[in-house]
């Protein structure tokens, strides 16, 4: 990973917690349909992740479809506007990484 990335990544996970967030914005796929799918392209264990994608349900940002023994996953339309805003911050954090004149961590002071 080079600078650049990480400074992109300490500035998204100072605002955001990147993982939830993901789950989100991986959802707007096509490709993504069930909940082992999400922890994949997010990597992030599959508890968790039900955990979040429960705690989207609850919020009405996500609905199940359970076909035989799979449950699908799809955004709500309030879910698919949340998704597009997070996608949006992201976008504007790494403009806003790619301005930054000084490092974003301290280095650690050497040891004598």
């Amino acid at each position: 990973m080079n600078v650049r990335n990480l400074e992109r990544e300490i500035v998204e996970a100072t605002f955001l917690h990147p993982k939830p967030v993901r789950m989100l914005t991986v959802l707007k796929g096509d490709d993504v349909k069930y909940a082992t799918q999400v922890s994949k392209a997010v990597d992030c264990t599959y508890s968790h992740t039900v955990k979040m994608l429960e705690m989207f349900r609850k919020m009405g940002l996500v609905t199940f479809e359970k076909r035989g023994r799979v449950k699908l996953i799809k955004l709500t339309s309030d879910g698919h506007d949340v998704a597009h805003d997070f996608e949006g911050i992201r976008r504007k954090f790494h403009r806003i990484s790619g301005n930054v004149k000084e490092p974003l961590k301290d280095k650690p002071a050497k040891a004598k």
